[in-house]
């Protein structure tokens, strides 16, 4: 189900929704259908790879590798 944003004619609450296809969503404030399709904002590009290795840096530091493959944890 895609992630939708609104924002209400009648009301002018704005809000985000899972949306099922076939399926038509009415505003959690005033319980209106008439509503407008907003722009939603566009996830940023590929910075959840460095997220995960400063992630692993991190507990890698702490002494915790229950985050790395066996592969990958230190022989000892």
């Amino acid at each position: 189900m895609p992630l939708y944003s609104y924002r209400c004619n009648a009301c002018g609450h704005g809000f985000e929704t899972l949306v099922r296809s076939g399926d038509t969503p009415v505003c959690p404030s005033c319980g209106s259908a008439g509503l407008s399709r907003q722009m939603s904002n566009v996830a940023p590009e590929g910075k959840s790879g460095a997220v995960v290795q400063s992630a692993r840096r991190m507990a890698a530091k702490e002494g915790h590798f229950s985050n790395y493959a066996r592969s990958e944890r230190p022989k000892g």
